[in-house]
């Protein structure tokens, strides 16, 4: 069997290996067993989903294997998957399993786990997992098998989280925000929030059908919300993905604001503010150089991890860490949430909008970043392009070309067939020809 997780979950295509019924099923079953191991005693989960149309059967799927195993589910419906982790733990659940593909068209999904700390889980257990579901789960005995119960309130009481976040003494009143969740899994709880704080809600991708989730919106499509803004006169956008884990902030000139802006924001007023634990913003490999540079200025250290928000997490628990997070925009505040927040994040930026009187703009750029580009090449099933002897000598060339002004960084991604290539120099046309000449060693590689 080929290896099913990745860097955040199980995902892939729906009713495609990995992600089928019948492998939800036997990925329930094999997660129920694992955390189950001591069967005394009451055992349950909480399931949370995005509004993809196959959420309902990986939903179904889980809920069957998991209630195989005995344990009892807790349905919660769709929930932005910082509510999954806020929630496993409020309801002393033993796992929480949230069903989504982020940021992913409508067409994938995935399958996201959280331990009863509400942290996601390790590659250690995760591997375990997969051997279980490999070798197969015995399951548990006729009168012990769970039950499911639907838990109706799952929304508000990730409302009420998030505003408890939010300072108590401060309104929102006379601000206007667009919020565009993306047609996905914030689409009810993120303009509520807003409302309820007094601000004046512009709505976008709020009118998920199964098949328009990320479509043309959201975190990674910014244009629509900034048109909002734009249109409305309004002060700030905010812009979740399809599940609420990342964020984009958007000026009131239209101008997008990426989660490095955001984490020197944050970084900088928390240090002077003696509230940034171990003196560290912790990001990883993809934050520009920009950030790492600004921070020096202000006395704070860039700790740097693998790509995703998983690993940026399990690197501030061993540090103490209380902030880091990605460019791409999740934000992890474990002063507040167990994993990237959104909403979460966008409410501090608007804290700090009113705690200091500035405009968007003027808080979104925090430091001139360093000419980056990334550019992507998929590739199919059992390709190796990154063990070539042409890509290995182009990446070398390329290395040496961006040698002491830059830097290159070749992945591949952890949720999609795609290599990953970028770079970053102050030379921005040198920059484009060191990136374009992997491209073309990885692109010519896949065809052969």
């Amino acid at each position: 069997m080929t290896k099913l997780f990745g860097t955040d979950g199980v995902r892939g295509t729906a009713n495609i290996h990995p992600m089928t019924a019948d492998m939800a099923l036997r990925i329930g079953a094999a997660v129920g067993r694992y955390f189950r191991r001591d069967a005394k005693g009451v055992h349950r989960v909480v399931i949370g989903k995005d509004t993809r149309l196959s959420g309902y059967m990986f939903e179904n799927a889980l809920t069957a294997g998991l209630t195989s195993t005995g344990m009892n589910v807790l349905l919660l419906g769709p929930v932005p998957t910082p509510a999954v982790g806020l929630l496993t733990r409020s309801m002393r659940a033993d796992l929480g399993v949230m069903i989504s593909a982020s940021h992913n068209p409508a067409h994938d999904n995935g399958i996201k786990f959280f331990g009863p700390d509400g942290f996601k889980l390790s590659d250690q257990v995760e591997g375990e997992i997969e051997a279980l579901v490999a070798q197969g789960v015995e399951p548990t005995e006729a009168n012990e098998i769970g039950r499911a119960k639907r838990i109706d309130d799952s929304r508000y009481r990730y409302i009420e989280r998030v505003k408890s976040s939010f300072p108590r003494q401060m309104r929102l009143n006379g601000l206007k925000v667009v919020i565009d969740c993306a047609n996905g899994a914030a689409y009810h709880v993120a303009p509520m929030v807003l409302w309820e704080l007094g601000a004046t809600v512009i709505p976008v991708g709020v009118g998920p059908n199964g098949h328009n989730i990320n479509e043309g919106c959201g975190s990674t499509q910014p244009n629509l919300a900034a048109e909002a803004v734009v249109a409305h006169g309004a002060d700030v956008g905010i812009c979740l993905d399809g599940d609420a884990d990342r964020v984009i902030l958007i000026d009131e000139k239209g101008q997008v604001g990426d989660g490095d802006q955001f984490m020197a924001l944050m970084a900088s007023q928390w240090a002077a503010d003696g509230r940034l634990k171990g003196g560290a913003l912790v990001a990883t490999v993809m934050s520009n150089l920009g950030l790492e540079r600004f921070l020096e200025g202000q006395s704070v250290r860039l700790e740097r991890t693998g790509v995703g928000d998983r690993y940026v997490v399990e690197r501030m628990r061993e540090g103490g860490f209380n902030l880091g997070g990605e460019q791409s925009g999740h934000i992890v505040m474990t002063d507040h949430a167990t994993t990237g927040d959104g909403l979460m994040a966008g409410m501090q930026f608007l804290a700090a909008m009113l705690d200091s009187g500035q405009k968007a703009s003027e808080l979104l750029h925090q430091f001139d970043p360093v000419p980056q580009l990334l550019k992507n090449v998929r590739f199919e099933a059992g390709q190796t392009p990154l063990e070539t002897d042409l890509v290995k000598g182009a990446i070398a060339d390329a290395e040496q070309a961006l040698s002491g002004g830059g830097r290159l960084l070749i992945r591949k991604s952890g949720t999609e067939p795609l290599v990953r290539v970028m770079a970053e120099h102050e030379d921005a046309a040198l920059m484009e020809r060191a990136v374009d000449s992997v491209v073309a060693a990885v692109e010519q590689s896949v065809q052969v």
